[in-house]
């Protein structure tokens, strides 16, 4: 099989923000390549810096960002477009799924006149009866039941997950060559989760498109991308095929995510889900060093943890990189072997049954004084 072209290439990327505070360093040397027909997953916290190397690819982020290195599409630097330029490629060839498709649409404007406008911008010459043709077709390819009537709906009076198959059908509406996707799972509950996902993977199917599919949710990732890139305090600490990420993580933080995560296919009666101790650094002040070892269970410290950044390098497959200066430990520890046990719910059952019950404490009788007063009482009424 012949080997993929590359779509879109980020090199070394860097983005700052200055603030009152000091330099937000927001994405920190970040590389990496989509290729043609292929989904790479970026999966992180919230603030390791997945959205705005997003919105960076897209041109989308304000004047006052400071950018380095380049984003190349096709071989084309993106950074070096003017906004003109970034208007043509913009819906064209690189389309974006917005995070939140409420706000995302305009709530003056039916549901249909939006996806047309998507349409015209870049094809001016469309006439009426085949825009909304095109507009129906794909609300039908996203899932949208009954299209030809909700054409005309607004987006109020469609459901989140409806919402969000919207803003999909805007995205691709020109047939882009790489569609970024920032969390459109996000608040939807797991059954339209699963139904945008499949919708996400019937676009690529039927497109070829290659998605950037930007969640904190490695259970999302796990059924759909082909490539995982992991990122923490800005940085790509791991990336590598779906498989080596889930069954032979190299990063600490990698395995940390995946040991946090229930599981379905075994019993996990009488252990407890694994937490990260602490929380991510700030970006103005990141810890020198590896910026995970502070929350890292195989950090050596001082040195080299708290002193040397550790690049990004293969073990044993090429494709497969983490940046952690004991990856070769790292690699023999499984998720289920940093899950804490616990006292299974039947032996607190048990404990609880053995316990004596409590006896109530018997009536107190009435003095009998009180009685006699009472038919003292009653023989001077009479």
């Amino acid at each position: 099989m012949a080997p993929r072209a590359t779509v879109l290439s980020v090199e070394d990327l860097h983005v700052q923000f200055q603030t009152d505070d000091g330099s937000v360093q927001a994405v920190d040397g970040v590389s990496f390549d989509v290729l043609e027909n292929e989904v790479l997953g970026i999966v992180g916290e919230s603030g390791s810096g997945k959205t705005v190397t997003a919105l960076s690819i897209m041109g989308l982020l304000p004047k006052r960002a400071l950018i380095s290195g380049d984003v190349l599409f096709r071989g084309n630097s993106l950074l070096a477009c003017s906004e003109a330029e970034l208007c043509t490629l913009r819906g064209s060839q690189v389309g974006m799924i917005f995070q939140d498709a409420l706000a995302a649409l305009n709530p003056v404007y039916t549901v249909g006149a939006q996806i047309a406008e998507a349409i015209t911008t870049h094809h001016a010459g469309v006439g009426k009866a085949e825009l909304r043709e095109r507009v129906v077709e794909l609300l039908d390819i996203v899932g949208i039941p009954n299209p030809a009537k909700r054409h005309d709906d607004y987006p109020h009076e469609f459901s989140g997950g409806m919402r969000q198959r919207t803003m999909i059908a805007m995205a691709i509406a020109n047939d882009p060559a790489v569609l970024i996707a920032d969390e459109p799972t996000t608040a939807l509950d797991v059954t339209i989760q699963a139904q945008v996902l499949e919708v996400l993977g019937r676009v690529q199917e039927r497109t070829r498109t290659a998605i950037v599919l930007i969640t904190h949710d490695l259970g999302v990732v796990a059924g759909v991308a082909d490539r995982v890139l992991v990122m923490y305090a800005g940085r790509a600490v791991e990336m590598g095929e779906v498989d080596d990420i889930f069954y032979a993580t190299q990063h600490p933080y990698t395995l940390g995510l995946l040991a946090s995560l229930p599981r379905l296919d075994t019993s996990m009666e009488g252990v407890r889900l694994y937490r990260i101790k602490g929380q991510p650094p700030s970006l103005i002040h990141v810890p020198p060093g590896c910026p995970y070892h502070p929350r890292c269970e195989f950090a050596r410290c001082p040195d080299p943890c708290a002193t040397e950044r550790p690049p990004l390098r293969a073990l044993e497959r090429v494709r497969h990189i983490a940046a952690c200066h004991y990856a070769e430990d790292v690699v023999k520890v499984r998720p289920d072997d940093l899950r804490p046990a616990v006292d299974t719910p039947i032996k607190r059952t048990a404990a609880k049954k053995k316990a004596p019950a409590k006896k109530k404490a018997p009536a107190k009788k009435q003095a009998p004084a009180k009685k006699k007063a009472v038919a003292k009482k009653g023989t001077a009424r009479r």
